[in-house]
This record gives C-alpha cells, structure tokens and sequence, in this order.
C-alpha cells in the first residue's frame, strides 16, 4: 500500500471516529435535556430598596 493511500485512509477513519463520538453527544444531550421554565419578569417600573451608592 501506498504512503498516500495509508495517510488518506487515517484521515478517513479519523473522520469517522469523530463523527460517531459527536453524534453519541448530542444523542446523550439531547436524550437528557430537561426544557427549562421562564422565570417570572420582573417589574421595571419598581424602584431599589437601596441606592447604589448608600453607605
């Protein structure tokens, strides 16, 4: 076999060790993701209990 031929196919199955660990990734991410709630908007027409400067 060739030097051109062995370099060629490590880049390839570099590749295809790649692409399965990424899609084993996201398959556990996605698997596990728990959807998150909004948190209640505050309202901005209150004004701070404290000055930011206060001593």
């Amino acid at each position: 076999m060739s030097l051109t031929m062995i370099i060629v196919m490590l880049v390839c199955g570099w590749l295809a060790v790649a692409a399965a660990m990424l899609w084993g990734v996201l398959r556990i991410t996605r698997r596990h993701h728990h959807p998150v709630q909004p948190a209640p908007a505050q309202e901005a027409d209150k004004a701070p209990s404290q000055h930011a400067n206060a001593h």
